[in-house]
Parts: C-alpha cells; structure tokens; sequence
C-alpha cells in the first residue's frame, strides 16, 4: 500500500516529522518498508519567467532563452517548442541535482553559453513521460523552489501490510490508525450531492441472484457527462501512489479506491441491455473479454455483472471491453458493491488475474462503506464530468449482516499482556478505534465490544487484546523472564521401546524409511491378500489428492514393496529397510480407527558388500530370522515359537512362517511370493518381516533376572536321530526341556542331513545336550541315568529313532 503525507494530514491532523510518522506506523504493525521524498534536495529548481525567446543562431530546433527568477537573468539554450515569452517555468540553476544523479553545469550548447536548464515534469520526477517544459500557473510567484510554491514537496511512504488488515488498504484506513494512536479524530470527506428529478428507478434496475457470493449492491446513475482528461491536482495523486490517469471517470473511481479502500466500477448505461444490472454466477464454459483484452473462460464458480443479454464484468476483478467508458460515454451507472472474499479469491487465482481491486475483495471489504464510497464518487463525477446525479440510490441488500459483538475480559487482557491498564483505558483505546463499548450488565468486570464492519479481522477476544496492546505500545510490555517448572525428560515405556528397537534394526545394518499413510486399494490385491483378511477393510478418504492415495494403509507392506522397486530400479541392489509406523484399522461403531504401531522390514541383495574378502553370498531365509532373534533377545522374550500356521498369501510357499509367543501371534516372516514381487516389477528375491509393536510392548519384561553360573563343569552328550520331515525342529528342544530336568543347561541342534543313507520322508537332526549341577559335579553314571531319560522320552514322545 502506498500514500503520501499531504494526503493523510487531510484526514487526521498531525506534525510529525515524516522519520517519526514512520516509526508510528511500524509499531502500529503496518510496517514501513520505503520513504520517498518527493522535492527534496530540489530547492535550486526555482520559478522563472521567460523574458525573451530568440531563435539560437546556429541551431534551428534550439531556442536562445532570457529567463529571469525575480533577482537574476539566466541565457538558457533550450530545444523544447512548448512555451513562449511571459511564461513562467521551471528553471534547475547551476549546482541543482535533478533526479537521476543529473547535475547542472555551466555548458556552451553550439557556440551559446547556457546557464541552467529548463524542465519538463519527467525531468523532475513528476511525470512518466512529458510533452515539453513544464508551463506553471501566471500567479506562481518568482524566485522560489517549484515544489514548494505549487505545493508538491510530499513524503511516499510504502507500507507492507499483512493480509488480514484490509482496512488499512486505503488513505482514510491508515489515517484511521495514526488518529487513534495519538489521540485525534478523522476528518472524513464531506459529500454534496445536488441530485436531478429523475428517479433512479426508472433509469435502472439490480437483480441479485447469487446473494452468497453477492451479499449487497449499490448503485448511481449519472447522466449527461463529458469525458476527457482529469484535473492536475487527480493526475498527480494518482500518480503518487503508483496509478496512471485514464480519464476523468475512470480516475474518480480509482481515486476513491485508494481513499475510503473500497473498489467501484463504471459502466456506459447506454451499453447495458433493458437498462440492467443482474448479478449471477456464468455459464460453464462462458467467455467474457475483459478490459485487458483477454478472452477468460468462465466457470460456474465465477460470479459475473451481467445485463439482460451479456456478462458486462468480471464481479471485484476487472469490467468487459463492451461497457467500459469511452471518449463518446455519456451516461454512467456507478456500481459499489460487496463480493464474497472465497468467490473473488478463487476466480482471479484460476484466470491468473490480480487488480487493486481483487486484491481488496479478496481480503474483505467493509459491506457498510458501499453508500458512502458510492455517493463520494457520484459527486466527484458530476463535479468533474458535468454529468447530473440521478435521484436516489440502487440499495440491493437482501439479508442484512450485524455487526459483531465480542465479551471482553478486563482481567484476561491483564493477564496475558502483563501490564495494568484500568477498564476506562481500555474502553478508551477500543473506541479510538470507532468501535462501541459497553459494560456488560450480566458480568462484572466484561466489556462487550461491537466491532465496526471495516475490521473483518477481528473475530474473538483475543484479537481486541491485540488491539490494546498494540495501540498502548509494544514498548511499554514490561520486560520479564518467563518462569518455567524444568521437568527431567522422561519419555515412557512405549517411547523408550520405540528408540529401542529403532536403534536395534539401525545396528543391524538397516536403514528407516518413511512411506505414506495412504495407498491404493489395488494394493491389497497386488499383495494377494485373502478376500476375508479384515485389512481389507479400509478407512477411505472424502477427498484424496490421486486415486493411488485414496485409502489409509492396513499393513506396511505395500509401501516398503514401492520404496524397494523403486531404489532397485536406480541399481542400489543390496537393501536392508525397516519403517516402524502406524496402520490404520476400522472400527465398527468407531468414529476414529485403531491406529496400532507396526515394524516392517525388507531384505534383499547381498549378505556382505563387495569386497575381497567378503563372501558372495545372498541372503536368505535365516538372516530374516536372526533380526527376528535379535529384536526377542533385546525385549527380553522367552518361549517364542515358530510355526508355518496363519501363513500369510504373500509369502512364498515353505519359505516363511509365523512367530508365536504362547498362543499368541505376533508376527510374520519370510520370502515374498514370486507373483508379488512381479506385481511390483522386483526381479530378485525379497524377504519380509512384520511384528505388532504394540504385542511387543505389552509382552516386554522390564525386570532383569541375573542368575550366576554355576562354578561346577558341564558334560556334553550328542543325540542323533531319524525324525519325519514335516515334525519341526523346535520339537526336539521342546521335549527336552519339558522334562523339567535341572541339570539339563542347554539342548542345541547342531545338524541336519537330507540325502543318501536316509530314507524318504525323514530326515538326521543331531542335538547336543549340556548337563551341569549348580550343587556338584556331576560323574559319568549320572550324566549317562539323565541321558537315558532325554533319549526315552524323545522316543516316546516324537517316534524318532536313535542312529
């Protein structure tokens, strides 16, 4: 946002220098970020009057100038053709620095000495362009400074606003904040609107049918104008804040803009069908050309200014070619209407557009300056265009909007801001802000504050403590340590857990990934899951970004597939990954599902790295196992097992199993099955694990039992013997150690053999059994009693035979 000093003092009247105005303004929370000082260093520019104007005599586009600046004559050479003896100009004397770095010197310019210049209104950074010298008014009087005897010495300030404070994105909405900040009041523009005979009514009429997206609109007719350029006094002020002139309508309408913050439209009556104004969304597929002249396509979600035959504007961003104000306009209808921010913010990001007026819109403008803003820009017109102002006004304003009224907490502004303020200086501060308070007769100690339509950023209690503490000054919040109890960090059980086993799998050799919560429900397919598993059940999502992520994951393994195709592709082949994350299971009746942690893992390439002495081994089933091991080693479990039950359909036949603690699944391990690894383009053997962190956890034995050795000397014995294929290793161990034999230390299977001298359908397992008293030590008659009993029960027990 930019304005100029001179114009805010017409509103509010201060002194201050413009360094101090520009502090205010920044502690206010409407930050300076520029100052231009328009004049300054300027005073050798003086007015001067041309006493003679003589041909030059070696230059025939070349003047030879007598000027005169009350005290001393000048001969100025001079090549501009726009001025003529008596006129009085601007004359740069010698030392003047003209904006550019430009100095004047002494010069000779074809034989003829000139001391000083005369200057065009670009030449002093008045004016973008210039047709000549700048001609001043005959009453200017002789021998002062330009910019101050035509009044033009200003400060710009260029102000950065955040975007809630849209009512500061006008003169008056800034000159608002300066008053009450030093305790002035506005001066707002007068307005005197001599109106015709004519009833409105009869030259126009407003429809509105689209009051969500239009909620009011308000409308003038002015008749009989003569368009043509605007008064100088327009130009330079548009100018100053960065707009260029159009013509005398046109400019009213941006100049009211940028003082009262509130967007109008001018459109030629004689252009709008049955004298019409309907206000609706287009047509899908609609194109309006607009001002620029672009063709946009328009949707249903775009709201258009329409006549009875055609879109004339673009609702709060740009008006059409076929009712803007022409040379030849005659007769204007003055729209000031209110937009819905969403509908206007939408609109010109889709077509690409931003206009000061979108950009007001956009923010939220204030639905009850629409008459005001409307009457300052009809009277403006008429005065400056000739035209005659229609009697009464269009007021198109189906449902009205209260204003807001928020309770307010004495107390609770005091204790969050830390500084004392009594409720009369609160009440103060509010009201110098044009909002109204009054004592809340239900509640002791509560103001109930009614907020004035142009701060749509206040919304709650909080925002007018903001207000106070920013209107009393940021500087005078006492400076404190804050006090804090500092508690030890002391993560809990399930955190500690987590770590844990995050570490363990990174010292593993495997790297964490992170996959998306969300997955496709072809995945669930592409995994061969059961047509009953419950993960096919799914929380779906309302409004998924891509049909590849439209449902919340009920297992890891879809996404650690992905990331693992994914980096095979660019050749890193030998992958260790784990994601410790959360899936998402539906429960019946449930607005929220059961989101349980789960580990998954992914092997598959090399054992070792590549390397001389490294072996080229891949790897296999049992080095899934071993982290498997390892992760129950670190939790402290014992009496796990491994069985080939609850198999799951991903997994490759005979090369997986589940992990039971008790009766208790927690798990699954193994090789992918070949078609999955297909249906996600993995050319080379995968391995999977996947535990229920949360069994885990609930499982894990915090307390530590130590038991020392015992200081006596084991004796080994070895068992070989025929087993059925299909019985399972743990078995063996199991019988054994169901014997409930304390001398018995450890059982360990130490070999197997499938091949010649065994029969089919059986296989050799070797067991070793490490005997050891804590009491004694044990003789060789004793060791051979409790063997014969391991060897009998095994018999017994499991069928198998003693090689």
């Amino acid at each position: 946002m930019i304005v100029t000093y001179n114009w805010l003092k017409e509103f509010v009247d201060f002194e201050l220098p413009s360094a101090e105005l520009a502090d205010l303004l920044t502690m206010l929370g409407l930050e300076v970020e520029g100052i231009e000082h328009v004049g300054s260093g300027l005073d050798d520019v003086v007015v001067a009057v041309v006493q003679e104007k003589n041909k030059h005599p070696n230059a025939d586009k070349l003047s030879l100038c007598q000027v005169n600046d009350g005290t001393t004559t000048f001969t100025i050479v001079c090549g501009a053709q726009n001025f003529k003896t008596g006129d009085k100009v601007a004359l740069a004397r010698i030392g003047a620095v003209l904006p550019g770095d430009f100095k004047i010197k002494r010069s000779k310019i074809r034989g003829e000495e000139s001391c000083g210049m005369l200057c065009s209104e670009k030449e002093l950074g008045l004016a973008n362009e210039s047709a000549g010298i700048m001609i001043l008014p005959e009453t200017t009087p002789l021998g002062g400074p330009v910019f101050d005897a035509l009044g033009l010495k200003d400060t710009i300030f260029e102000i950065g606003l955040t975007p809630n404070r849209a009512d500061c994105l006008s003169v008056i909405g800034i000159a608002r904040e300066i008053a009450a900040k030093l305790g002035k009041s506005v001066k707002y523009p007068e307005i005197a609107i001599n109106e015709s005979a004519t009833d409105v009514q009869s030259l126009a009429k407003v429809i509105i049918k689209d009051p969500d997206l239009c909620p009011r609109y308000t409308a003038r007719h002015i008749g009989g104008c003569t368009i043509g350029p605007s008064p100088a006094w327009l130009v330079k002020r548009l100018e100053a804040v960065g707009l260029r002139s159009i013509n005398n309508v046109v400019d009213v309408t941006n100049y009211v803009q940028m003082e009262y913050g509130h967007p109008l439209h001018a459109f030629d009556a004689d252009f709008l069908a049955d004298r019409s104004i309907i206000v609706q969304r287009a047509g899908e597929g609609e194109c309006f050309l607009t001002l620029d002249g672009q063709e946009r396509p328009l949707t249903t979600a775009d709201l258009t200014i329409r006549d009875a035959e055609k879109a004339v504007a673009l609702a709060g961003i740009m008006g059409g070619r076929n009712s803007e104000i022409q040379d030849t306009t005659v007769n204007i209808l003055l729209e000031s209407a209110y937009f819905s921010p969403s509908a206007i913010r939408k609109s010109a990001r889709r077509l690409g557009i931003h206009t000061e007026s979108s950009h007001r819109f956009e923010r939220g403008a204030d639905i009850n300056i629409l008459p005001r803003a409307l009457d300052r820009a009809a009277a403006l017109i008429a005065e400056l265009a000739g035209g005659a102002v229609a009697a009464g006004v269009i007021d198109v304003y189906p449902q009205q909007i209260a204003p807001r009224t928020i309770p307010f907490r004495i107390d609770r502004c005091t204790s969050l801001l830390g500084i004392s303020l009594s409720s009369a200086e609160m009440t103060r501060l509010l009201e110098s802000l044009e909002m109204v308070v009054k004592p809340d007769s239900e509640a002791n100690g509560v103001l109930l504050v009614t907020v004035p339509s142009f701060r749509v950023d206040v919304e709650r209690e909080i925002d007018l403590i903001e207000e106070i503490a920013r209107l009393n000054g940021y500087d005078k919040i006492p400076v404190t340590m804050p006090k804090a109890r500092v508690l030890s960090d002391r993560p809990s059980s399930h955190l500690r857990l987590e770590r844990q086993l995050k570490s363990l799998m990174t010292g593993q050799g495997f790297n964490e990934v992170i996959t998306f919560s969300f997955m496709a429900p072809g995945h669930l397919d592409k995994i061969r899951l059961d047509s009953e598993d419950q993960r096919r059940t799914v929380v779906k999502l309302r409004n998924p970004l891509v049909e590849e992520q439209s449902v919340m994951r009920t297992t890891l393994l879809p996404g650690l597939l992905e990331t693992t195709a994914r980096n095979l592709n660019y050749r890193s082949l030998d992958l260790k990954m784990f994601e410790l994350r959360r899936i998402y299971q539906p429960v019946e009746g449930a607005e929220l599902p059961h989101e349980p942690l789960y580990l998954g893992g992914v092997l598959t390439g090399k054992r070792f790295t590549d390397g001389w002495n490294q072996s080229n081994e891949s790897l296999d089933f049992y080095d899934v196992k071993g982290v498997i091991e390892n992760i129950f080693a670190s939790f402290r479990f014992s009496g796990i097992s491994y069985r080939q039950e609850v198999i799951q359909h991903y997994y490759h036949p005979g090369k997986s199993c589940s992990v039971f603690h008790g009766n208790e699944l927690l798990g699954s391990f193994g090789e992918i099955h070949p078609d999955v690894q297909e249906n996600f383009a993995i050319s080379q053997p995968v391995f999977y694990l996947e535990l229920n962190f949360e069994k885990l956890v609930a499982l894990h034995n915090e307390k530590v039992t130590i038991v020392p050795p015992s200081r006596f000397p084991d004796s080994y014995r070895d068992i070989a013997m025929l087993v059925a294929e299909e019985l399972p290793a743990d078995s063996i161990t199991d019988s054994i150690y169901g014997l409930k034999i304390g001398e018995i230390e450890q059982a360990m299977i130490f070999d197997l053999y499938k091949g010649p001298n065994i029969p089919d359908g059986y296989k050799s397992i070797a067991v070793r059994v490490r005997y050891r008293s804590r009491e004694k030590t044990l003789n060789d008659d004793e060791v051979s009693s409790l063997h014969q009993r391991v060897v009998s029960n095994l018999q017994k027990k499991l069928d198998v035979s003693i090689r």
